[in-house]
Order: structure tokens, then C-alpha cells, then sequence
């Protein structure tokens, strides 16, 4: 085979064997086949696309270019549960100890934030002496002990998408639906799980800012997920606002903390009670999603859920004191609300730019490398068509650094848009795609 031969035939719009696929793949790799050629072969898959089973076949090959966590030593189905990325997205702390206190194993790997998207494992830091690099062994027998583990992916984990990556980041080749599954199916599929939740975000704060394009990612991970033997749902969901009232690391702890003692709901409760029942089914807990979540809220009113949560803490070296005294979670050294100045309909929450806003302040990275600062971030209490009085707190921001601080403010000026027309955004749960059917309810 050559470069040449592969390129030019996906560039003419016709599908790749599985043979071309796995030897595109080794070779990259291997360094045997170049950066020029890889980015030849994206771009024509950009303009041409693949078909399902192509992608499932590049996905397949990406699993296989590095190591894979066999999970066979933990008991029961693994559900894992993966979004696509936004801002205030808490899911995994309320969601990962309740479902894990229903009785369904989570074993989960995460990562950490880039830009305006927050990561798991920079959140969960919070808790002082937190240890997200579990070796294998000591995953496995955490959740066989208390139902649930978080920790980092490795870097042998798919090693293809990272170099594949790395170019698509800047050859204008990113945002490819094919790529795109195949990139997020391989690190969930190398990681172990039995089957999948997807939370595929849509709206101006998401990486598929239209539902059609969200709705079409969604089909196709699913669709790479059954034929490659793992039972996939996806629930396609509203990112045009921040998903919580938080957005930073310490202040979405808090937050969960405060959703899981029943103190606190909302859509960031509504989401993790739709995925968490969907997890429930798929771990076979129970066939029926209206008992799936009768069994979440009951988990939540006995504070099962709650205690899980300091299992896991204390389970990975952390301080579990902190749940039941925030205090003891970093805090920043300045507050400062930003009002409206005007009355009238929230017509928008720009998550994009809060998002940005919380970035401005330290709550994320720019690049890789960067130390961000748990304390920082945003508490941003409306939500789009309330009303709104004059001189009602936007936001509340938490900031270490005055400079930072009047930076982030002059961001959120545009990111709160109040009109004398109500706008209702998107609902929350815009549709389900599962391997039968996909309904929208957009």
C-alpha cells in the first residue's frame, strides 16, 4: 500500500477498506507514514466524510495503536458516561456517587479542562490531597469496593488520536463529524466500559453550536458504539447557558456538594437524574426509566449518594471533610457582582463567553500547560427568560487578581443579552438517539 493510493481514493469519495484503515493508522504511528499525508487523508475525509462502518473501523484502530483497561475484574456492567464539553457542566460529581449508590459500578476515566471547558479532574483537586493517578490495579479494586474510581487517562490510552489530533488542530480540520467520533469513541471504548452515555451538547457554548450537527455527531457515535459491541445511548443537550449556576472548579464542587445534601435543583439536577437513568438500564439496575429515577431521588433523600461521594474522596486521598464543611475548599480573595442595568426578559446567557470569562479569571487553561486557580470563577444565578429588574445580580464573580477580575467583567458586559421580548431557549434534553430511533423533541 502507499499514502498516495489511500489519499487519492477517500479524496474521490469512495470508502476505505478496513485493511487501509488499520495500515494508515500503524503506519502514523509508527512514524512510517508523514504529518503531509495525514493531513492530505483529514482533509479529504472532511469533504468526502466516511461511512458508519469506515468510522467504526478508524475508531477500532485508534483503540489498537496503544494500551486498553481491561476492566473483566469488576463486577457487574460498566456504564460510562462521557459529554462532549461546556460550561458549568458538573454532571460527573453529582453523577458518578449517585449512580454508584444505585449499585451500578463507575468506573471512570477523565480529563482535565482546556479552554472555556472545565475538566473533572481539576474539580475534583479541590478536595486537598485528591490522587487522580490510580494505577490500574488500585482502580479496579476501588470500584470493586465501593462501586466507583475517577482518575486520568493514560498517555498510552488510543495514542493515534493525539497525533491525529494535533494536526487536525491546525489544518482547519477539527470540526469533522467522523473525526470527531471516532476521536471521543476511542478513548471511551479503550477505557474499559461495557456501554455509554453520551451527553452531546449543542447551542453557542458548544463545540456543534446547531442541533442538526450535535444531532448528527450523536448518530454516528452511536452507531460506532453498537457495531463495535457497546451499548450506546446519547442524549443531545442545551449548551446555550451555562448548565450549572457555577463555572470553576471549587465553585462546581460546592455546588454539587449542594445538590447531592437536596439543597440546591435545577437543570443541572433534571440532567443528571435523564443520564443517571439512562446508566441505570444500561447496567441492567433496572428496564424501566421512570424506575431508574425513582431509585436516583432515593438515593439522593437517604444521603446515599452524598456518603458516596465521601467514599470516594477518602478512597482516593482526599479530604473528605470537606464535604460537610466547605470552608475547607479553596476560596478566592475577591467578590464582585455585576448588575443589570436595565429591566426586561433575559433573552440570553452567552456560555461561550462566560465561559471565556471564567477562563480570563485562572478557572481554565489557554494551553496544556497552563496552572490554573481552583479558587476562581463565577456564580451566574438567572437563567434565560426570567425577568429581570434593574440592578439584579448577573453574575458574582470570584477572582484572586483585581486586574483579572476587571478583565472578566468588561468580557461578561456582552455575554448577558436583556430585551422587553421574551426568548425561551433551547430545552434542556433537545432528543435521545439510541441504536433503534432517534427522537428530538426540538
Amino acid at each position: 500500500m502507499r499514502p498516495y493510493d489511500i489519499i487519492r481514493k477517500k479524496r474521490d469519495g469512495h470508502s476505505l477498506t478496513e485493511a487501509e484503515i488499520n495500515w494508515l493508522i500503524e503506519g502514523y504511528v509508527a512514524g512510517e507514514i508523514k504529518d503531509y499525508h495525514m493531513v492530505a487523508w483529514a482533509m479529504a475525509v472532511f469533504f468526502r466524510g466516511m461511512e458508519r462502518q469506515e468510522v467504526a473501523w478508524l475508531t477500532q484502530a485508534m483503540v489498537n495503536s496503544g494500551d486498553t483497561l481491561d476492566l473483566s475484574a469488576i463486577e457487574g456492567i460498566k456504564v460510562d458516561k462521557h459529554s462532549t464539553g461546556g460550561v458549568g457542566d458538573t454532571t460527573t460529581l453529582i453523577l458518578a456517587p449517585l449512580v454508584a449508590a444505585a449499585g451500578v459500578p463507575v468506573a471512570k476515566m477523565s480529563g482535565r479542562g482546556l479552554g472555556h471547558t472545565g475538566g473533572t479532574l481539576d474539580k475534583l483537586e479541590s478536595f486537598q490531597g485528591f490522587n487522580v493517578s490510580l494505577r490500574p490495579e488500585e482502580f479496579v479494586d476501588n470500584v470493586n469496593r465501593q462501586k466507583i474510581a475517577l482518575a486520568g487517562q493514560t498517555g498510552t490510552i488510543a495514542p493515534a488520536d493525539g497525533l491525529l489530533y494535533a494536526l487536525r488542530d491546525v489544518t482547519a480540520t477539527v470540526d469533522s463529524i467522523p473525526l470527531i467520533a471516532s476521536s471521543v469513541m476511542s478513548k471511551k471504548i479503550a477505557s474499559g466500559a461495557d456501554a455509554l452515555v453520551l451527553d452531546v451538547k449543542t447551542g453557542n457554548g458548544a463545540f456543534m453550536a446547531q442541533p442538526q450537527d450535535a444531532f448528527a455527531l450523536a448518530r454516528t457515535m452511536v452507531d460506532i458504539g453498537e457495531v463495535l459491541g457497546r451499548r450506546t445511548v446519547a442524549v443531545v443537550t442545551a449548551m446555550d447557558r451555562p448548565l450549572g449556576r457555577a463555572v470553576g472548579n471549587a465553585l462546581e464542587v460546592k455546588e454539587a456538594i449542594g445538590i447531592l445534601r437536596g439543597e440546591i435543583r435545577g437543570e443541572l439536577w433534571d440532567l443528571c437524574l435523564e443520564l443517571g437513568s439512562r446508566m441505570l438500564v444500561l447496567g441492567g439496575r433496572t428496564q424501566s426509566l421512570t424506575r431508574a429515577r425513582m431509585l436516583l431521588e432515593e438515593k439522593l433523600r437517604s444521603g446515599e449518594a452524598l456518603n458516596k461521594l465521601k467514599e470516594l474522596v477518602t478512597a482516593q486521598g482526599g479530604d473528605a471533610k470537606a464535604v460537610d464543611d466547605l470552608s475547607l475548599l479553596p476560596y478566592a480573595a475577591y467578590q464582585e457582582e455585576l448588575k443589570a442595568e436595565t429591566e426586561g426578559w433575559l433573552q440570553e446567557t452567552y456560555a461561550l463567553g462566560i465561559g471565556a470569562a471564567a477562563l480570563t479569571l485562572g478557572a481554565g487553561r489557554a494551553s496544556k500547560g497552563d496552572k490554573i486557580d481552583l479558587a476562581v470563577g463565577l456564580e451566574i444565578p438567572v437563567r434565560p427568560g426570567e425577568r429581570i429588574a434593574k440592578g439584579q445580580t448577573l453574575a458574582i464573580l470570584h477572582a484572586n487578581d483585581r486586574q483579572r477580575m476587571e478583565e472578566a467583567r468588561d468580557q461578561l458586559g456582552t455575554c448577558f443579552v436583556v430585551g422587553q421580548e421574551r426568548v425561551m431557549p433551547l430545552p434542556l434534553i433537545c432528543g435521545v438517539v439510541d441504536r433503534d430511533s432517534q427522537i428530538s423533541h426540538l
